[in-house]
């Protein structure tokens, strides 16, 4: 530990939370919660760990109460919170990729745009974002709060349309319900309090966890391939693999084969792995990676 400092930092709780854990022991470090205990121990000196819901995170980081935490763009803006957005991380409770927050409304409904809701009732979570979005559009609409079900208020008839988060769109299909406008792509974003990004110490920290955070993100999406091949068969080996770099290429002792490595994308080794065997490639073995800086 730097001189006893210790740095806090913000783990969202909820739907994040077992993903933001994951992610954290894969460039990491381990972090170990205990039944209703907002304060989960974490294999490193110089941080301690609070678990907050995401939508109060930038809150409690933009008044120091938090150095640093995790939490969507969504909520930063809902709560139009002074942080200093540190990088995005693209992961979430389902998949790699952002998540969207739609205008969404009864299949039957005969609204196809955001204006055609003027005078109408809208329910969300995302209040405040929700309005300024109407307001600037200047359609004169009634935002109420969602407290959850959202989905089913307009299949009760209770609104005439929700905005709602989503990754794939599934659940609100699933309702009959249909999309009319896309009002926000999100994501994760690491952010810092401004004090503490002012602060040599802590910002090198931020910096360094963000460095691998990042890493860990990037080898979700990449596996290590190494194989062995005959003199003759490596320039149709290497003709065949896409790579960060140039592959790593070793003499096997007292032999003419050699050992290639490289690392490529996963979707990729599905269609490699044969072709390459086809062109002389044995031995081929495929391994995944926790962090690519």
């Amino acid at each position: 530990m730097a001189d006893g400092k210790q740095m806090r930092i913000g783990i969202p709780k909820g739907s994040l939370e077992e993903a933001t854990v994951k992610l954290f022991a894969k460039a990491g470090w381990k972090v170990t919660s205990h039944h209703r205990n907002y304060f989960p121990e974490i294999n490193d000196p110089e941080l301690t760990c609070s678990l907050c819901r995401a939508q109060e995170m930038a809150r409690y980081v933009e008044s120091g109460l938090l150095d640093a935490g995790l939490t969507g763009k969504d909520w930063i803006l809902e709560n139009q919170s002074d942080v200093v957005v540190v990088d995005d991380l693209i992961y979430s409770k389902a998949s790699n990729r952002p998540a969207k927050w739609v205008l969404a409304v009864a299949g039957d409904a005969p609204y196809r745009r955001p204006e055609d809701l003027a005078g109408k009732k809208i329910a969300t979570e995302f209040v405040g974002f929700t309005r300024r979005y109407f307001q600037d559009a200047g359609i004169p609409v009634e935002v109420e709060y969602s407290w959850g079900a959202t989905e089913a208020k307009v299949v009760e008839g209770l609104v005439d349309a929700i905005v709602e988060i989503t990754e794939t769109g599934t659940t609100i299909k699933a309702h009959g319900l249909r999309i009319i406008a896309e009002l926000l792509q999100t994501n994760t974003q690491l952010i810092a309090n401004k004090d503490a990004w002012s602060d040599p110490w802590k910002r090198a920290k931020i910096e360094n966890m963000n460095t691998l955070l990042q890493g860990a993100l990037r080898a979700d999406k990449l596996v290590a391939l190494k194989m062995n091949a005959p003199s003759e068969a490596v320039d149709k080996v290497m003709a065949l693999l896409p790579s960060m770099n140039s592959p790593t290429v070793a003499h096997l002792h007292n032999s003419d084969w050699l050992s290639i490595e490289t690392v490529v994308e996963t979707c990729q080794v599905r269609d490699l792995i044969p072709r390459l065997q086809s062109v002389g490639a044995q031995a081929i073995i495929e391994y995944s990676l926790n962090k690519v800086i």
